[in-house]
């Protein structure tokens, strides 16, 4: 079971990078005064890779790590999902999604409207309910679609279900998928249909996401063609656009993905049967780094430490848990971005012997480590990372 907690970066041992000073799990526990307990993850060994360490946290005894754990330094261009799945996947790329803090531009829209067929509205970046909410009676009225972008690398495309049938939206999602490339490559263009009257509009259940493919296969690709049963919860399937998933499912927030979690872990053991359970845990990205609410990410992080203990202790002996993150996203961090960081690779069960491998050069190093688990015939071809100390 490989779980990322979405956003939960570990800052730079140097300070330094494109995010200078950026330190997502410092900045939560200091906004929490260092009192947040965490033992479960405090336990796999999060508290030793704390930088610069700190004693005040946790309260008390320091604890005795009990889990494999590392530092990670990512080695991809970009800081956004995409790339940070594909590179724990065991993909190196140096295309970087882009982001507009600004809106789009003049020529995008202009390129947009050529390639939709109609003029648009917003291009800002927006709240998915304000942007509806400020713009939704001028679309009711215009017929115009309400394109915005938010901190991530996305292009969303919003329209009253009375105004756009689903299936029109979806194809109006296509076709600026086509534009959102090259120059303007956003990592995902996504439908969101939306319902209601002015000053009660609400989205609903038919949003869509059209993301990047990975440009080469990745270790999901080399399970399932292996035999491995490759199970993606959350937003995975969207990740890999769909490739290398055997089986998807998309509870909502991280109380549903821990849920779905658990009753993946309470489930049968096949007899042979190999599976590799791969969940993104997203509140903390969307829900408190975006939103810059720190004293909420300190709570989401305590919510999942609680669970993972309980996971932890009931894992049979062949299996394993590992756990890591994708970036940053600090939320006392300037702007609302997300926030280049080295992220922390956490492994406990099937045996494993309390070590602390220090600094990884690449997060394909979960590639190489979920590669020899699973007995994969290609574990020699995944970088695994190069300097330790």
């Amino acid at each position: 079971m490989l779980i990322v907690m979405d956003g939960v970066g570990i800052g730079r041992l140097d300070g330094g990078g494109p995010d200078p000073g950026a330190n997502t799990l410092r900045s939560v526990l200091a906004g929490a005064g260092f009192d947040l307990e965490l033992p479960s993850l405090s336990g796999l060994g999060l508290r030793d890779l704390l930088h610069p360490p700190d004693s005040r946290w946790p309260a008390g005894p320091p604890l005795q790590p009990a889990g494999t754990r590392a530092r990670l330094v990512p080695i991809s261009q970009g800081k956004d999902s995409l790339t940070g799945h594909w590179e724990l996947a065991g993909l190196i790329t140096d295309v970087e999604m882009r982001t507009f803090p600004a809106g789009f531009p003049p020529e995008l829209l202009s390129a947009l409207e050529a390639a939709l067929g109609c003029s648009l509205l917003g291009g800002q970046p927006a709240s998915g309910t304000e942007i509806i909410a400020r713009l939704g009676p001028e679309h009711l009225q215009t017929r115009k679609p309400i394109v915005y972008t938010s901190a991530d690398s996305v292009l969303q495309i919003a329209a009253h279900d009375e105004v756009l049938a689903l299936e029109e939206l979806y194809r109006l999602c296509e076709a600026a998928r086509e534009v959102a490339k090259g120059p303007w490559l956003v990592g995902r263009v996504i439908a969101r249909p939306f319902t209601g009257e002015p000053g009660g509009f609400h989205r609903t259940a038919g949003r869509r996401d059209y993301s990047v493919p990975p440009p080469a296969p990745t270790l999901l690709d080399e399970a399932q063609a292996a035999g491995v049963e490759v199970i993606g919860v959350g937003k995975i399937a969207e990740v890999f656009s769909g490739q290398g998933i055997s089986r998807s499912l998309k509870p909502s927030g991280n109380s549903g993905v821990m849920a779905a979690l658990a009753e993946l872990l309470a489930a049968p053991a096949g007899c042979g049967q190999r599976e590799l359970i791969f969940a993104n845990l997203n509140d903390f990205d969307t829900v408190y780094g975006h939103r810059r609410d720190a004293g909420g990410f300190a709570a989401a992080l305590k919510e999942f430490d609680e669970w993972l203990g309980v996971a932890w202790r009931g894992l049979r002996p062949s299996e394993l848990l590992v756990v890591t993150a994708d970036h940053g996203c600090d939320p006392v961090y300037q702007g609302t971005d997300h926030t280049q960081e080295d992220v922390p690779l956490l492994i406990g069960g099937a045996g494993w012997r309390p070590a602390n491998l220090g600094v990884i050069e690449g997060l394909t190093a979960v590639a190489g480590l979920v590669s020899a688990v699973l007995d994969l015939d290609g574990f020699a071809h995944w970088p695994r990372g190069g300097r330790q100390g």
